[in-house]
């Protein structure tokens, strides 16, 4: 007599096997892909999913965004690093339609951008999350779901009157908010009102309502920013299993750890700027990077005169000590 037990579990191995080679060949493919590729700003790539051309975005006398030329690697994990204030939030908002630039062009998927609203970018499979989270508050976590999927026929006036012309959709959508809710361990949450997730739930929450478009390119603006270390390896294992879902993966984030774990490439801005690009191995060496957060002249030697005037400092400083102990 069989062991059913015994077949189900050499099942599950070898589905879990499966998935290992399947996780284990889209890395490989991704890291073949920046193989020998030249540590410039800009460099062009094998496949891009998002090449971006002479972005400027001004607020009054301020460059906020100066991007020259930029490409995406599809089917990549990629960073976008640099210090506060680099632009790179900004950068976010041209390229997903929250904010206009005011000069230069971008595609995806070869289809031109710029200009494009919010809506319309997401529609063609190019959404992006907030460092703050969007979440409907008053909503429940399913209905936060609901609203996350496109081309919904019940959001027609006349349509919604009839149930028969929606019933069935919503009835897909339903499933697959529930798969995804299931997927990022929020399926015990589905009635609760989203404003009564924690931070890191919400984190969660934003990240699987915006897989409900089905998006070929996710943009994550600080997944980790104000996260539960509880929830840092949760979330961190859902940026990775992005990319075995086949999906394009780019991020923000100041986490270095984490930007060395999950990245096969990384894009560094400074005032504006694209200043350097390269592997995680390697790109915090880099002395443009160590410039860029730590200023240009933080290791270069002192001349005579500015040594001179820190000793004088120095000793002045001794002097005023010495005093104030003396007249104690």
């Amino acid at each position: 007599m069989r062991d059913d037990t015994m077949d189900e579990t050499t099942d599950e191995s070898r589905d879990e096997s499966k998935d290992e080679a399947v996780t284990g060949a889209r890395k490989a493919a991704a890291l073949e892909a920046f193989k020998d590729m030249a540590r410039e700003p800009g460099v062009p790539k094998p496949d891009p999913i998002l090449v971006v051309d002479k972005v400027v975005r001004r607020f009054g006398g301020l460059t906020a965004v100066d991007v020259e030329h930029v490409e995406v690697q599809r089917g990549s994990i990629t960073a976008l690093i640099g210090p506060n204030g680099a632009g790179k939030t900004t950068f976010f908002n041209q390229l997903t339609g929250f904010d206009t630039a005011d000069s230069g062009t971008w595609t995806f998927n070869g289809r031109p951008m710029s200009g494009v609203p919010a809506h319309k970018v997401a529609r063609a499979g190019m959404v992006r999350t907030f460092q703050l989270t969007k979440a409907l508050s008053r909503l429940t976590v399913m209905e936060n779901m609901r609203l996350g999927a496109q081309q919904q026929k019940g959001e027609s006036f006349w349509r919604a009157l009839v149930p028969g012309f929606w019933r069935s959709q919503e009835e897909e959508i339903t499933q697959r908010a529930e798969e995804l809710l299931v997927r990022f361990k929020l399926d015990a949450k589905r009635e609760d009102f989203a404003g009564s997730l924690s931070g890191g739930q919400r984190k969660l929450l934003e990240m699987a309502r915006a897989l409900m478009v089905g998006p070929e390119l996710v943009m994550l603006d600080e997944p980790m920013a104000g996260v539960n270390p509880a929830l840092t390896q949760s979330l961190l294992g859902h940026v990775k299993d992005l990319r075995e879902q086949g999906m394009t993966v780019l991020f923000v984030e100041h986490d270095m750890d984490m930007v060395r774990d999950i990245s096969d490439w990384v894009i560094v801005m400074a005032q504006g700027a694209v200043i350097a690009e390269g592997p995680p191995s390697t790109i915090m060496s880099d002395e443009r990077v160590i410039d860029a957060y730590l200023g240009a002249h933080h290791d270069a030697p002192l001349s005579d005169s500015e040594l001179q005037a820190q000793l004088h400092e120095a000793e002045a400083e001794l002097e005023a000590e010495i005093e104030e102990e003396t007249q104690k």
